[in-house]
């Protein structure tokens, strides 16, 4: 019996000591408690935005959190094109979160998420639309040391994609996640095109587009070793060329026809020349305009100055010398609402004080051989608070003309507070107006409709005498050039030589990697876009230069043909856009829209072509090693391009 109660008591005794020996051992482990971080209370200064600022705990527009009429106190406002890279150290265990369409789109706005973890693609929610309740996502992240969570379009643009992301929440165990400023993928840049030959090579369009009569400007576009000497072989009477500069000024022949002139360039090097046909009759920018925009480099601050070493530059940088011409003031040159006088004693439209000297600075740029645009909208008020030529159209336009403005961007903003209904034809109206006062003026002024794509403009731009049309809300930022472009490219059928698609400017910088600013050009010139850059000019590098100013890849996008790449192939990993080139050879662009490596093809079938054909590769300007049979393939990194021209095997 006493045996019996030692073992029990002895038992007992091994079995406290093994429990003691476990709690302690637990504890020694606490470093392993999960705990949890929400998305909110990281550094989102590095989550990317396709339209205002990223809000905490409020809805893009800084509304309460709202989805299919439910409100939600805790999480993150957005817009579509938007990405958040984050570095969770492999501690992470679990990614939780609701997603959807904050109901102040009215029911517009369709949206997809994908959720992206150490280079593999983890999640796709697919289309998620407005009005639908949020989508749960509960993600094992286990062993995972990044993860990039990307937002997109569902497929129709970015317009009203508010996207609400409801309580995001990271587990984790002893480091937290923190975010990233760029994708984990480091990419140094590197530079494709070649530098310019120091003999002379002439760039540009081969077409221009003007109205008989009017006041001419044009400078030859050449690069090469300066000084250089130009020629104008069979310049119209009414023109002269100063052979120095490269200018031509005058007066466009009074006869509507085709005037063929040839362009000589020769310096001690060597000479070139190239053929530039005047084609005097109705219609302006028979190619896309090609310049620069204030609006994004200093939004309602620009100063007369700014736009005189605007012009400047481009001409120091050599921009000029590859066919950019337009210098164009955005809003913010006029009267603001709450100063007067808004107008003078007979009713023309003010500049503020920030333009002292308006007509002396188009002279200035027009100096340089550039152009000069400026601004504004048919309401009463631009989008910010100046002055807008509601009820003064035809005295304005008349201003414009007279200050020698040659190009005008005209922005929808505050017509809407005049305007009855959204009908097809109310929407047209005040473009329409415009439009037939800028033909009936004795200048030419590029039009330039800017309306966000209401209406199904591009089926109507035209003919209101638009000379291109955004077809897109803003892109505002660069990360939303994908799905901007992608909008924009289901139009092709609708651009043609004085009527081109505006997919916004061009905004390429450093928030983008190096593939992601190939790919932005390449698409834009592939979709014979206007090239309106709207970045600050003073900071233009070499790798800008390369991206900006490569004669081939312009030269896609300033062929005379003026078609518009149509779409061969799209899925969500891939893009195929082919553009007829007047010559009779194809440009190609093969993208990869993936954020994984990805192989990318184009055959002959889908692109129409028969035979053998020789390939260009456009961005390094050399021919590649083979011509190709019957189809093109290669491997492109995370968002990477390939521009190629293919051209029949007997043309080699």
């Amino acid at each position: 019996m006493f045996k019996r109660v030692m073992y029990s008591l002895l038992t007992v005794i091994v079995c406290f000591i093994l429990s003691f020996f476990s709690i302690s051992l637990r504890a020694d482990t606490s470093s392993d408690k999960v705990q949890s971080i929400s998305l909110s209370s990281l550094n989102l200064a590095h989550m990317s935005t396709g339209y205002g600022t990223v809000q905490i705990d409020k809805s893009v527009q800084g509304k309460p959190l709202t989805i299919a009429g439910q409100t939600y106190p805790h999480g993150i406002g957005t817009h579509a094109f938007s990405v958040l890279y984050l570095d969770l150290n492999g501690q992470a265990r679990r990614f939780k979160m609701q997603i959807g369409v904050d109901d102040e789109t009215a029911g517009r706005g369709t949206i997809t998420c994908k959720i992206y973890a150490d280079e593999k693609k983890v999640y796709d929610s697919g289309v998620i639309k407005a009005h639908a309740k949020p989508v749960l996502i509960d993600l094992d992240l286990t062993g995972i040391k990044y993860m990039y969570l990307v937002i997109t379009d569902g497929g129709d643009g970015i317009g009203f994609d508010h996207v609400d992301l409801i309580n995001p929440v990271i587990e984790y165990t002893e480091t937290p996640p923190t975010t990233l400023p760029s994708p984990l993928v480091s990419e140094e840049k590197f530079i494709l095109t070649p530098k310019p030959s120091p003999k002379p090579s002439i760039n540009g369009p081969r077409v221009y587009g003007a109205r008989p009569g009017h006041p001419f400007l044009y400078r030859i576009p050449a690069t090469g070793n300066r000084p250089m000497k130009f020629q104008a072989l069979n310049l119209p009477a009414s023109l002269s060329l100063d052979s120095q500069t490269g200018i031509i000024t005058g007066s466009t022949p009074s006869q509507r026809g085709d005037y063929q002139v040839t362009f000589v360039a020769e310096n001690k090097l060597g000479k070139d020349s190239r053929p530039f046909k005047i084609v005097v009759g109705d219609m302006l920018a028979l190619t896309p305009p090609m310049g620069w925009n204030s609006w994004y480099i200093f939004y309602n601050n620009v100063t007369e100055d700014d736009m005189r070493n605007v012009a400047d530059v481009m001409i120091s940088s050599g921009m000029a010398d590859f066919g950019y011409m337009y210098v164009n003031i955005d809003q913010s040159w006029q009267q603001e609402r709450d100063k007067k006088p808004h107008r003078d004693p007979l009713g023309a439209i003010l500049p503020n004080s920030k333009f002292p000297d308006i007509k002396g600075m188009v002279d200035y740029i027009h100096s340089k051989g550039l152009k000069a645009g400026l601004y504004s909208s048919p309401g009463p008020w631009t989008c910010g608070p100046y002055v807008g030529s509601y009820q003064h159209e035809e005295i304005d336009a008349r201003k414009y003309a007279e200050w020698g403005f040659d190009f005008l961007k005209y922005d929808w903003c505050a017509y809407s507070e005049v305007c009855p209904n959204n009908s097809l034809a109310e929407m047209m109206k005040p473009y329409q107006k415009m439009g037939r006062i800028l033909k009936q003026l004795d200048r030419d002024i590029v039009f330039n409709l800017c309306q966000y794509g209401m209406g199904d403009v591009w089926e109507w731009g035209g003919q209101v005498g638009g000379n291109c049309w955004r077809t897109t809300g803003d892109l505002g930022s660069p990360t939303g050039f994908y799905s901007i472009g992608l909008s924009n490219a289901r139009h092709y059928k609708c651009a043609k030589p004085g009527q081109w698609n505006d997919p916004d400017y061009i905004l390429i910088d450093d928030t983008i990697t190096p593939n992601e600013q190939y790919s932005y050009m390449s698409m834009w010139c592939l979709m014979a876009s206007p090239l309106i850059y709207s970045r600050d000019m003073n900071k233009l590098d070499d790798f800008t230069l390369n991206i900006l100013c490569n004669a081939e890849v312009l030269d896609v996008d300033q062929d005379p043909l003026g078609r518009q790449a149509r779409i061969v192939t799209l899925t969500e990993e891939i893009l195929v856009l082919a553009k007829p080139m007047a010559d009779g050879s194809l440009a190609v662009g093969l993208f990869n829209l993936d954020f994984l490596e990805r192989n990318v093809k184009a055959s002959w079938h889908d692109l129409g072509l028969n035979g053998p054909q020789r390939v260009r590769d456009l961005w390094r300007q050399l021919d590649e090693a083979k011509a190709c049979n019957d189809q093109y393939q290669v491997t492109l990194p995370r968002h990477g391009v390939k521009l190629i021209r293919l051209f029949p095997k007997e043309k080699m």
